[in-house]
């Protein structure tokens, strides 16, 4: 067997064993949905995470983006969705918020270090996407809301360039 075959026949092979939880299936099918959706992977414990609330950021781009569904994901908070703190910052009533938890640990070798197909070494950490298409991956730290509503503006266009003048 060759060193590729060997490879692809590992990576296969470590696909088929990597189970997603049911959080990860719950946010896979949210995301295949045609409206953008914004996947939040957050704890409660993080002060980066806390930071982001306490600007009232969050809450004012929920509100102003009515259209626009948000998954709040705690990780690596054994399990906890942190729904209390999303609510001292009026953001676990929002009719377009779903607030989930990952059940692994916050430490350790079992911390999951990837989800829902993506890696995950830090939170905060912010996903768009559109139609079950990645978007925009904002995989290191707060999130500068500004940024955020013109990342959301950008991800409703078509990413078409058609009709402009050519490089060549």
């Amino acid at each position: 067997m060759s060193i590729v075959q060997f490879s692809t026949l590992f990576v296969a092979l470590a696909a088929t064993l990597y189970a997603q939880s049911p959080t990860e299936q719950k946010v896979q099918n949210a995301i295949k949905t045609p409206e953008l959706t914004v996947v939040h992977l957050w704890a409660p414990w993080c002060s980066n995470c806390q930071a982001e609330f306490k600007t009232g950021g969050w809450s004012k781009i929920i509100a102003e983006n009515p259209q626009v569904k948000f998954c709040f994901v705690s990780v690596w908070n054994d399990g906890q969705d942190g729904r209390a703190m999303l609510n001292k910052f009026g953001i676990a009533d929002k009719p377009n918020v779903t607030i989930l938890a990952d059940p692994g640990p916050r430490r350790g070798e079992h911390k999951i270090k990837q989800f829902a197909g993506l890696q995950l070494s830090w939170i905060p950490t912010t996903w768009i996407y559109k139609g079950g298409d990645l978007r925009y991956a904002l995989n290191y730290g707060e999130v500068r809301f500004p940024v955020l509503q013109q990342f959301l503006a950008d991800s409703q266009s078509e990413w078409s360039h058609k009709g402009e003048p050519s490089t060549e």
